[in-house]
């Protein structure tokens, strides 16, 4: 499952936006550290695939893919020396698959501003230099350990703080580890080292409610200056859709100019970071959908079903999903040639439907 770390200052919005998303009860208030322990929360993943071919299958069960969001305490300036909630803070961050950095582009009499004044470029930094500085702790004790092993002789040690040199040389530079070119050895050796800044990030630019119709203009201002992607949002307009029904909330959007909700764009954004993409399966009375890495071969996909078909692995029948829909059932997909066999090599697409045989 898909675990999303909403992450910012505090008051910037970041627990009114994880309500909006969860329909969860987070605490909000207008004073530092609300949110001390994080805030979990699992909703269904949006994918209109999933539902128009359940609706083909007559499925009775429909089991979306999921992902999970982490509303976690807010970051202040010192952090990475145990400033705020410090180090419990950069440990929940390191729990999480990718970074969704909420930062405040609304002005609110009502709302402190833990900084005094608005100032969303000046915010980002902050962020973003307190898990540098983290992860520049994290290598200066990975190089003390590792120095003394020069003395064995072995050359693996010398290419390891030679990697080492160039991340601490980056890092001090104020490039995040994700920014660099790394390959082979160098990435595995980075990512053993668990940095805060090798997570994927997006940004969640909080607007405010009469910003709604600039919200592709102010996504791609900050793209262009951070090179990371942008999600503008305003985070009080999806609590109210919340209390909504489902219908009212698509008209109220509408009348906005707007043609998605917040979750679906974040959902997405989250799903390109991480490289992940969803087949589908029919099971007797259930249709369901699953998440995998771009990349994935049909026998490891299968597995995410369960081991056992896996280990017994013998062949896909592939479909698309548009393709399925077309033919009106997998019987006639099947009789009209439309059904691929694929072998162990086979790798999975987004928006496959997958039939799985297997030895048991």
């Amino acid at each position: 499952m898909l675990s999303l770390g909403i992450v910012g200052l505090p008051n910037v919005g970041k627990s009114t936006l994880f309500n909006a998303l969860t329909r969860g009860r987070a605490q909000v208030a207008n004073y530092p550290f609300t949110t001390i322990d994080p805030n979990v929360g699992v909703v269904e993943v949006p994918d209109d695939r999933l539902t128009q071919v359940a609706r083909l299958a007559g499925a009775e069960k429909v089991t979306p893919a999921a992902v999970q969001f982490v509303d976690i305490a807010g970051l202040v300036k010192g952090a990475s020396r145990g400033e705020g909630l410090g180090n419990k803070f950069l440990s929940h961050i390191r729990e999480v698959d990718a970074v969704a950095h909420v930062v405040r582009c609304f002005t609110d009499p009502n709302v402190t501003h833990v900084d005094g004044t608005l100032d969303p470029v000046r915010d980002m930094g902050i962020v973003e230099t307190e898990l540098i500085l983290a992860d520049l702790d994290t290598v200066g004790r990975r190089i003390a350990k590792t120095e003394p092993m020069l003395k064995t002789g072995d050359k693996k040690y010398r290419l390891e703080l030679d990697i080492l040199a160039q991340l601490q040389e980056s890092l001090n530079s104020g490039r995040p580890a994700r920014d660099m070119d790394l390959s082979g050895e160098r990435l595995q050796l980075v990512e053993g080292l668990f940095l805060l800044t090798m997570k994927p990030m997006m940004i969640i630019a909080n607007l405010p409610e009469d910003c709604t119709d600039r919200l592709d203009e102010v996504e791609e201002e900050i793209r262009l200056r951070l090179g990371v992607p942008v999600i503008p949002v305003c985070a009080e307009l999806e609590r109210q859709l919340t209390e909504l029904e489902p219908e009212d909330a698509r008209a109220y959007l509408a009348s906005l100019g707007l043609e998605r909700s917040a979750l679906d764009s974040v959902v997405t954004a989250g799903y390109r970071l991480l490289d992940l993409i969803t087949f589908f399966t029919i099971k007797g009375p259930e249709t369901r959908a699953w998440t995998v890495r771009l990349g994935t071969s049909a026998p490891k996909a299968a597995g995410k079903i369960h081991t056992d078909m896996e280990r017994g692995f013998i062949r896909a029948e592939v479909i698309q999903w548009d393709l399925l829909l077309q033919e009106g059932c997998f019987s006639a997909a099947r009789e009209h040639g439309r059904v691929r066999t694929e072998g162990k090599d086979y790798v999975i697409q987004d928006g496959d439907v997958i039939l799985f045989r297997f030895n048991v």
